[in-house]
């Protein structure tokens, strides 16, 4: 899939997210999910403070690796 614009990011779904930052465009290099306002990191369900400007969705391993559905996880609301 190609890059898509951030607006039609969806929920509960891993994804590569893309940032433009002075110029320069780079992506994460974990999964992330949209939650609430912003967005969190699949690994460590922490808060990403970042702002991406698209995404796609997440091409590596599946997350997370213990075997739990991506549903059974709890994702904080950023």
């Amino acid at each position: 899939m190609d890059w898509q614009p951030i607006d039609k990011a969806p929920f509960d779904q891993d994804l590569e997210v893309g940032v433009i930052e002075a110029g320069e465009a780079y992506a994460l290099a974990f999964p992330c999910r949209r939650a609430g306002s912003g967005w969190a990191n699949v690994l460590t369900h922490e808060s990403v403070p970042v702002h991406p400007s698209h995404w796609r969705y997440w091409q590596g391993a599946k997350w997370p690796p213990n075997g739990k559905t991506a549903e059974a996880q709890t994702y904080r609301d950023v």
